[in-house]
């Protein structure tokens, strides 16, 4: 996988997710994709996957915009950094009571690839700064 290939996967990556497409989201990721959960543990699989963006369709509804690809010369890793607009739409387990609030949030990710696909996914953002938008 050379760099324009790594660029154009996370491209596809992303233009699913902003279009809710999880199925071509899942089609980007290695079986054994590792998932790195801000401020959570990793996960391994795609079905893991599945599971994590079921629960985060059910209690946030989610763009982004501002959308920066990167990735190294050799299509080896990759980054992006976006804006995260979305809305807390049902309680998540440990977090603030969700009532439809509104937010903001600078995020990055970042990525290893193989086979073509993406193996590695880790998702950052300010917790607190995203607690204190949704009023804890």
């Amino acid at each position: 996988m050379n760099q324009n290939e790594a660029l154009a996967l996370l491209g596809r990556y992303y233009a699913a997710f902003n279009a809710g497409d999880n199925e071509a989201m899942l089609a980007c990721l290695t079986e054994d994709v590792a998932h790195d959960i801000n401020q959570g543990a990793r996960q391994i699989g795609k079905e893991a996957f599945r599971q994590f963006l079921a629960h985060m369709d059910r209690c946030y509804r989610e763009r982004l915009e501002d959308i920066v690809l990167m990735a190294d010369d050799q299509g080896e890793r990759g980054a992006a950094e976006f804006t995260v607009h979305g809305q807390y739409l049902a309680t998540d387990e440990g977090l603030p009571e969700a009532k439809g609030q509104s937010y903001v949030l600078p995020a990055g990710a970042f990525f290893s690839f193989r086979d073509g696909l993406i193996a590695r996914v880790g998702v950052y953002y300010n917790l607190a700064d995203w607690m204190h938008q949704v009023g804890a």
